[in-house]
């Protein structure tokens, strides 16, 4: 049995996309880590992931390089929409729960969630 094959079977097409076999993580998951310059090591302790499906997730994108890339450049774009869509439509319960101020008995609190909001730039 070749490489490739060992590989190829740990990786699948599921309904959410190219995944690591037995478990609900992507390879678009791993490439985000990837894009921050997370090395395989650290991945696969923080997805709880085993050598063998690390390795074989980083074999498959080397090897598939080019269409992973599209793929993952899609569903940044499909994300960045979705993330779009719920701004907006919280932006007006946002405001709302802006301009209604601090509820009874937390006003103290209040005033330190805003200060921290400002002191990060987030107002």
């Amino acid at each position: 049995m070749s490489k490739t094959n060992t590989f190829e079977k740990s990786i699948i097409r599921t309904n959410r996309g190219l995944s690591i076999a037995g478990t609900r993580i992507t390879i678009y998951n791993i490439m985000d880590y990837l894009e921050a310059h997370w090395p395989p090591k650290l991945i696969r302790d923080r997805l709880n992931l085993s050598d063998k499906q690390i390795n074989d997730a980083m074999e498959y994108i080397q090897a598939h390089k080019k269409e992973v890339e599209a793929e993952y450049q899609l569903v940044l774009k499909q994300d960045d929409k979705i993330r779009q869509y719920w701004e907006e439509r919280n932006r007006k319960r946002f405001d709302q729960i802006e301009v209604a101020g601090p509820p009874p008995g937390k006003e103290e609190i209040w005033k330190k969630l805003q200060a921290k909001k400002q002191e990060l730039g987030l107002t």
